[in-house]
């Protein structure tokens, strides 16, 4: 939004004037979890994706992400966030239900690794997309290491109502094409997502430790809690610092996306994803008849590049994301910044998701100037130094050039989203957004309210490392799963969906004709 347009306040009078609160509150909501199977020991599960749960390749719900043990549930969009929390309750009750002598574990950092051959990556089967999730799984191995791999998280997909936009476009006098319009403010949610996204780490970072198992061949940089665990004392998510999704190789090599628009944003991955890179050809794309990767390029597709939110189309089939971006404009925004809660079984809940919702709002109508290169180094800093340091009272972030103290910002954010929750409360006939938000503001004066700084607690007072504290609360959740009741008519839909997957993923293996070589070839011809 240009410089002068209406602030927050104002746009929220405007348009309740005009009777449109109910369009700005409405929305579709999904949630994608992921969650490493292992063993009753804590140690990954070595076993295949279990058949009972259907093909990963082909299943719209169960699935898996790097790894074999990595299950991924995936719900489908809601109008109410409360009814895609009960669906991934159902996914998570037929899982247990199906699972042998395994659990999921409880939190995004996982233990009890052994090395790189110890993860197994997933599989697809041999139809030429199951090759090829499994060929670009093996370069990510390659590239960064299997370990990194493993970490798990929750990601937050939300669409604004179809009907918001004409409205909104009216409101704000813009007479340009639709589409464009709509692109242009995701992609300015994006921007504001990103500037102020340290705010996801310091209210919800749930890994200030991490198992000494983690780190192979090579002692980190962080303290030590005990012989089995590393983690740092102000820490809020580990996750999303060095160690973890920010992959400071990559960003060395100077890759980068434009969010300046969806256009610079498209051809700054298309970019990467056609340009050769002599460190990853030094590994080789296909050593003695055997792919390693996908190419040599520095990104062997759009979904290589880690960041912490994405504007997304889904793509059809042969499709890649750049061109669905491009043919059909951006239909929802997916924030990927959430450590799995550990003290959910779930792995997030109502008050989380209360939160983001007016987050994801705020950083919508909020103005949304185009980031600098400036602002781009503050907005990596600051999202580095609030996951390792963030609960320290006197951390201090960039804005603007200037060093300003951390609980003052946050406070000031929380703040001026008090009236987009109070709107939200309204038109939704629900206080929780309100209790929400005033729960975020208690972990600013108390920052053991955090997560991560309730799990430190709670180790020391126990006297349990990483490991021990996970496994506990991961059993205690598998447990609650065993309480619960899967309702017959969602159980008998997950077999059926099951079994169509498996004959799905058979299908496209008998019917596969065209050689893999042939096949990836035709893919990439179809990059922007």
């Amino acid at each position: 939004m240009p410089s002068g347009s209406p602030s927050i306040r104002d746009l929220l009078s405007l348009i309740c004037e005009q009777g449109a609160a109910a369009l700005l509150v409405s929305g579709w909501f999904g949630l994608e979890k992921e969650s490493l199977r292992v063993t009753g020991s804590g140690g990954i599960s070595l076993d295949p994706h279990p058949a009972v749960l259907g093909s990963a390749l082909t299943h719209p719900h169960i699935t898996t992400d790097y790894s074999e043990a990595l299950l991924e549930f995936v719900t489908p969009p809601f109008r109410e966030f409360s009814e895609a929390l009960d669906c991934l309750q159902n996914l998570h009750l037929y899982v247990r239900e199906n699972l042998q002598d395994e659990l999921l574990w409880a939190t995004s950092m996982p233990c009890v690794l052994a090395g790189e051959d110890s993860i197994p990556v997933a599989k697809y089967g041999t139809s030429n997309r199951g090759l090829m999730k499994y060929i670009y799984r093996l370069g990510l191995g390659y590239r960064y290491g299997r370990v990194m791999q493993a970490i798990a998280g929750v990601h937050f997909n939300y669409s604004i109502a179809g009907d918001f936009w004409p409205m909104y476009q009216k409101l704000l006098g813009n007479q340009g094409d639709p589409r464009d319009f709509r692109d242009a403010h995701y992609m300015g949610m994006v921007r504001n997502l990103q500037r102020y996204g340290w705010v996801i780490p310091y209210l919800f970072g749930a890994s200030p430790a991490v198992c000494r198992s983690f780190f192979t061949g090579k002692e980190p940089d962080l303290l030590v809690f005990d012989d089995t665990t590393y983690y740092e004392h102000y820490a809020t998510s580990l996750r999303m610092g060095d160690i973890g999704y920010q992959n400071r190789r990559e960003e060395g090599m100077g890759i980068k996306a434009c969010y300046d628009s969806l256009d610079d944003y498209v051809q700054s991955l298309a970019s990467a994803t056609k340009t050769p890179c002599p460190v990853w050809a030094e590994i080789g794309v296909k050593v003695d008849g055997e792919y390693r990767q996908l190419n040599a390029n520095r990104l062997q597709i759009e979904n290589e590049y880690y960041s912490s939110v994405r504007p997304k189309q889904p793509p059809d089939d042969m499709e890649t994301p750049s061109r669905a971006l491009m043919e059909k404009g951006i239909q929802y925004v997916e924030l990927r910044s959430l450590d799995v809660n550990a003290y959910h079984p779930l792995g997030v809940d109502s008050p989380q998701l209360r939160f983001l919702h007016t987050f994801m709002l705020y950083c919508l109508l909020r103005p949304s100037p185009i980031i600098s290169s400036i602002e781009r180094k503050e907005i990596d800093r600051n999202l580095l130094w609030v996951a390792h340091q963030g609960r320290d009272p006197l951390l201090k972030l960039q804005r603007g050039g200037k060093a300003v103290l951390f609980r003052d910002w946050v406070g000031e954010l929380l703040a001026a989203m008090q009236p987009l929750a109070q709107v939200l409360a309204t038109e939704k006939k629900d206080s929780g957004y309100i209790d929400s938000l005033n729960q975020q503001l208690q972990k600013i004066t108390d920052a053991d309210c955090t997560p991560s700084g309730r799990m430190l607690k709670e180790m020391r007072e126990s006297g349990e490392g990483f490991f021990q504290f996970a496994r506990r609360l991961s059993v205690e959740q598998w447990r609650h799963f065993s309480l619960q009741e899967l309702d017959t008519f969602f159980r008998d839909h997950m077999q059926e969906l099951s079994q169509r997957s498996l004959q799905q993923q058979r299908e496209l293996e008998v019917t596969t004709e065209e050689d893999l070589d042939s096949f990836l070839q035709r893919y990439f011809a179809r990059q922007i």
